[in-house]
């Protein structure tokens, strides 16, 4: 650099001395080195004979004869040469000698020489140096200060994909554009103010936008250059192309969010047994993990409990419908419109990729999409038009199978994604199709059984009691949430002789089909014994044994019989919660009856217990679905019941709406009957 004074150079590290000679090889010059180099000062240098001070007598008709060749025009000459110490000793020099001539025609010899020995060390250096920088796996670069390249290694050059001459002169930014260039050129410039080297960064990317192969990633550290005395000359890089050990990290954290999704769907799918929010938990889990939409269809004859597909069928003929159940998305998107909305019944045509998927019971996977595949996966072509808006490129569908049967198809795209699918996306999504199948199976059978037996229930109970003289009445059947707990709960109105009505709530123990259909047996063996007009504990007594035949012979029951004329009421009760009493004034009680043994224990006695009412007494009658709960005490529950109660006046339908709501929950396992009539007095005849 101009202006400065300052050591460092090459030539200072060699120590290069210069010594100019006369005609006659008397010193003209001599410079500090050679002072140096042969340890003489100028004082004592300067005039002399050279032969004399600076070789040994045995070498010096050797030195005369070279001095007259370079003086006599016979060229410049170079080489080792031994040399004299001033303490006498021998050493050995790199020589260069050369003419000079003056504007008057005189000539003189120029020598420089450095010790051999630093020469060989400098060139030992020098090489080594090269070979390294030439030779090294890891790609290496020298800039300047402006981040301009300066040098590069054979292995930057295949890292980069760019030949040295694409290098040299350029600024980062010009060559490595397809980075996260703002980042690099930071951190250089960082290092170059600091001091500090930045080691082991990561970058990742593509050298060119265009290029295919997916991204590759680099270990790059980067050091400031310095000279001897400080000065920054510029930066130094090493690159090392970690890809592979990159793809490998990735593919293990890919591997762990499959299973992490895979144990996700044990506790996301399936919490209930509703089919559509079954279907709705499978969709809201493959996004955005798996796709940016995804849907879930089944086949249409599923919900009509027929039986569908076998696995690896290979029927391919025919239409297959299917009715959408859920669609989920990552963000917002054309493609969701593009799909069938929830609930809507569509018919797919035998070269549509959803049928041949749900047909054959294996999976489709189209990594790359193209025109003519979104046709084959689009309802039409409006829905083709949305899913090209949307930039879909790549589509996956599965069979969802359960039990050898295919219930429907999980369909999946990407779109913002810019991978597409691969065959471990195919594994995981089939893995979590098999598990939401199962659910969904699961679902569908129960909704399936529920709603067999509920209309079995509802058959068997009154469809609409009769209007009965004295009587205004109220009632409520609200099922169970299960299947497998519908069944067992009843309630009737019997019209007897004497403008008297026969008030009955019962409960079969067990629940399902089965219970149903003995709560229908024990319903109609009571109607007909109360058409014999007998007592109520009568009734009961008679119950108690045609129940002890029957199939679940364990039921309770209160038979209550009210006359409007006397306001008299006859009550039995068979192991059954006591009824409630609400009288205009006073408060709510439960009657103290003679609990009595469940119908069907056998030999229990029963008795009747004779109530004197009053017009606008209310007599409620419930099973226990109604207060029984398993965090609560039967106690406080039926203190509330009685709460509820206080109002005698309420009309009785808002009764039971008040009763179900502050004491029913959506998720209570038990079914209810309730019964509520309020009385009033017919003249006597």
């Amino acid at each position: 650099m101009l202006g400065t004074d300052a050591p460092g150079g090459l030539l200072d590290v060699l120590g290069v001395a210069a010594v100019v000679l006369d005609a006659d090889g008397r010193i003209e010059l001599w410079s500090p080195q050679a002072e140096d180099l042969f340890g003489y000062t100028a004082q004592e240098a300067l005039g002399q004979f050279a032969g004399k001070i600076m070789v040994g007598e045995e070498h010096l008709q050797l030195a005369i004869g070279l001095f007259e060749r370079v003086m006599g025009g016979s060229g410049s000459w170079a080489g080792v040469f031994p040399i004299r110490h001033k303490d006498g000793s021998t050493r050995f020099a790199e020589f260069r000698n050369m003419r000079l001539e003056d504007a008057g025609g005189r000539r003189y010899a120029l020598g420089l020489a450095a010790a051999e020995v630093t020469v060989r060390q400098v060139e030992t250096d020098l090489a080594l140096s090269v070979r390294l920088v030439s030779q090294s796996p890891i790609g290496l670069a020298v800039l300047d200060t402006d981040l301009r390249y300066v040098t590069v290694n054979p292995a930057l050059e295949r890292i980069n994909g760019k030949p040295a001459e694409a290098h040299v002169g350029r600024h980062v930014r010009e060559v490595l554009s397809g980075l996260d260039v703002d980042s690099i050129e930071a951190a250089m410039r960082h290092v170059l103010a600091t001091g500090t080297p930045l080691l082991d960064q990561y970058a990742v990317g593509r050298m060119d936008p265009e290029a295919s192969g997916g991204d590759r990633a680099w270990s790059v550290s980067y050091y400031r250059l310095e000279d001897s005395t400080g000065r920054v000359l510029g930066l130094a890089t090493s690159v090392i192309d970690v890809s592979e050990r990159h793809r490998a990290a990735t593919e293990a954290a890919q591997a762990r969010q499959r299973l992490a999704l895979i144990a996700d769907a044990s506790k996301r799918v399936g919490t209930t047994l509703d089919l559509d929010r079954t279907a709705h938990e499978l969709a809201d889990l493959c996004v955005p993990a798996l796709a940016d939409v995804a849907a879930v269809d089944v086949l249409d004859t599923v919900l009509g409990g027929q039986r569908t597909f076998a696995v690896n069928a290979t029927e391919e003929g025919e239409a297959t419908v299917f009715r959408a159940l859920a669609v989920a998305a990552a963000h917002p998107t054309l493609a969701v419109r593009a799909a069938d909305p929830p609930g809507e019944v569509a018919k797919y045509g035998p070269d549509r990729l959803v049928t041949r998927c749900a047909k054959t019971g294996r999976p489709v996977l189209v990594s790359q999409v193209t025109d003519a595949d979104l046709r084959r996966i689009a309802r039409d072509a409006d829905a083709v038009a949305l899913l090209e808006q949307a930039g879909v490129h790549s589509y996956l569908a599965v069979p969802l199978i359960a039990r050898g049967e295919v219930l429907g198809a999980l369909d999946l795209k990407r779109a913002r994604n810019p991978l597409p699918f691969t065959s471990d996306d195919v594994a995981l999504a089939c893995e979590l199709a098999a598990r939401a199948a199962v659910c969904i199976d699961n679902a569908r059978w129960y909704q399936s059984q529920r709603q067999a037996a509920l209309t079995l229930q509802r058959h068997l109970l009154p469809h609409q009691p009769p209007d009965r003289p004295g009587l205004e009445i109220a009632y409520r059947y609200e099922p169970a949430q299960g299947p497998s707990q519908v069944g067992g709960d009843w309630f009737d109105v019997i019209s007897l002789s004497g403008d008297r009505t026969a008030l009955v709530v019962g409960d079969v123990m067990g629940s399902g089909i089965g219970a149903a259909a003995t709560m229908g047996q024990v319903r109609t063996a009571t109607r007909t014994l109360a058409e014999l007009d007998l007592e109520p504990a009568a009734v009961l007594t008679h119950l108690d044994r045609i129940t002890d035949g029957l199939e679940r012979p364990i039921a309770t029951c209160v038979y209550a019989v009210y006359d409007p004329r006397t306001m008299c009421c006859h009550i039995a009760n068979a192991g059954h919660l006591p009824p409630v009493l609400a009288r205009p004034g006073r408060p709510p009680e439960l009657l103290e009856l003679p609990t009595g043994a469940p119908l069907g224990v056998g030999g229990v006695p029963f008795e009747s217990v004779e109530l004197q009412l009053a017009p606008g007494d209310q007599l409620v009658l419930y099973t226990d679905g109604l207060v029984e709960t398993r965090d609560q005490p039967l106690d406080d529950r039926l203190a509330e019941l009685l709460r509820l109660l206080d109002r005698p006046r309420r009309p009785l339908q808002d009764t039971c709406d008040v009763l179900l709501h502050s004491l029913r929950h959506a998720a209570d396992p038990d079914d209810v009957a309730l019964l509520v009539s309020r009385m009033e007095r017919l003249p006597q005849e």
